[in-house]
């Protein structure tokens, strides 16, 4: 859970634009309530649009959906630092791209149809606010990495649990 009510230090006057458009992923952060959430679904409606508009084949899907997760993270890490910096919070709920992240984490190999894609919501979900061991552990990694990684470990679990369903249990 976001540490909102614990400011590390005052908020500047001036804030960074790419890193709070890309750390409130577009805005889906300042909506209420479960900001995380909405930045969930942003990330799932994104991925759905490309599998339904483009129809890649299945392998194509999860190459650019992991390619899509690496990007946000590796653009998070700073935009999440910076944002956090910038609102005087050390993990501020508006920032969401960690969640855009590991929800694409958590889509990687499974098909762009309705029901994964609410198998693979409710997985995130679950697992991001459960925060299971190592993923509650990794919050305590310094500003961005901190902010984005306790996400990317709750998209593995999410990603894990999502193929032994899809895979061996044959439930969807």
């Amino acid at each position: 859970m976001a540490n909102d009510a614990h400011p590390t230090h005052p908020p500047a006057a001036h804030k960074t634009p790419w890193a709070w458009i890309l750390g409130t992923f577009f805005g889906a952060g300042m909506m209420k309530p479960g900001p995380g959430t909405y930045g969930s679904v942003a990330a799932l409606l994104l991925w759905m649009a490309a599998g339904q508009l483009l129809h890649p084949a299945p392998l194509v899907l999860a190459a650019g959906t992991a390619i899509a997760a690496l990007l946000a993270t590796l653009v998070g890490i700073p935009a999440a630092t910076r944002v956090a910096r910038e609102s005087g919070r050390k993990d501020p709920g508006f920032v969401v791209i960690d969640e855009v992240a590991g929800q694409w984490i958590t889509l990687i190999g499974l098909t762009a149809t309705w029901r994964h894609a609410l198998l693979g919501l409710a997985l995130f979900r679950l697992f991001d606010i459960l925060k299971p061991p190592p993923v509650r552990q990794l919050e305590r990694l310094p500003e961005g990495t901190g902010i984005m990684l306790d996400d990317v470990a709750a998209g593995v679990l999410g990603l894990v649990v999502a193929q032994l369903l899809t895979r061996f249990a044959h439930l969807l």
